[in-house]
């Protein structure tokens, strides 16, 4: 059996080659409309061909899948029996916050994430240019300043019990005021529109959680991050928390693995006085 040591040796590896890449295309990325609307870089492109090529050894077992953003066939996995038989499923975000990445703006970052028999192991989240690191190596998490270089710091994440205030900062995606207002002037909200950071970030003290609906890869690698943070992805209309991938949580069309529901990330202590000021628009 493969130790978690060894995953995450690769799984590090290949974000410092991904963020490389990312940096050094940036001036250069073509960006462009995928189907959906959504851009696409040679960035993106350039990072999911080498992950694929990373993992290759590991893709040869057929207890591993791969589920990347910029794959056209991760629809076919989006099946509980095959699932259920599936022991890891890694899950890429090349570039998130490719809007961002497209328009020469630090906040992006690459994501991987690897659930191990449908619950959140291990995940790597890097910052190419800000040179910050999230990770988790299935037991403690760790945010790292300067980045694999010689005089990196690193930081053991731990809960905090943040109390809300005026200074506190809540963050939400961008379609948030399609459908909700947030009606209070205690705390307030901020639009990133790049969920690694809107989940990264809460677990350091820099927000208290954030507010999202998005696909399978943008928090696959966090996940495990912010657990260790004493965070939690609580789905809005029931509470419900979420530890374990199920096929009936993701829409099939019109992208795969996109969440059906809405999700308040945040601690267990602050998820219901947060989710108090979220109001849902009444359809006009």
């Amino acid at each position: 059996m493969i130790s978690s040591d060894i995953y995450l040796e690769r799984m590090l590896f290949l974000a410092r080659e991904a963020g490389g890449i990312a940096l050094n295309l940036m001036g250069k990325s073509e960006p462009g409309l995928k189907q959906d609307h959504t851009i696409i870089t040679l960035a993106d492109k350039a990072i999911s061909k080498l992950a694929r090529e990373r993992l290759s050894d590991f893709l040869q077992d057929p207890g591993h899948i791969l589920i990347d953003e910029e794959d056209p066939g991760i629809a076919e996995y989006l099946e509980q029996k095959r699932l259920d038989k599936t022991s890891f499923i890694w899950a890429v975000d090349p570039i998130d916050g490719t809007r961002l990445y497209a328009n020469h703006m630090p906040l992006f970052g690459v994501s991987i994430g690897l659930i191990k028999d449908l619950k959140p192991w291990l995940g790597v989240v890097y910052f190419p240019m800000l040179n910050e690191l999230f990770y988790c190596d299935g037991t403690e998490a760790y945010f790292v300043q300067d980045a694999f270089g010689p005089k990196e710091i690193k930081t053991k994440i731990v809960p905090l019990d943040e109390e809300l205030s005026a200074q506190s900062i809540f963050f939400c995606n961008d379609t948030f005021f399609d459908k909700f207002f947030w009606n209070d002037r205690d705390f307030h909200i901020m639009i990133h529109a790049c969920a690694v950071v809107n989940l990264c970030w809460p677990t350091i003290g820099r927000g208290i959680g954030c507010f999202l609906r998005c696909h399978l890869w943008d928090f696959a690698g966090s996940w495990p991050i912010i657990r260790k943070a004493g965070i939690d992805l609580r789905r809005i209309s029931d509470g419900k928390v979420l530890d374990t991938v199920e096929v009936d949580l993701f829409n099939r069309e019109p992208v795969s693995w996109h969440m059906k529901e809405y999700y308040l990330i945040s601690s267990e202590c602050n998820y219901s006085q947060i989710l108090s000021k979220i109001g849902k628009r009444i359809p006009q």
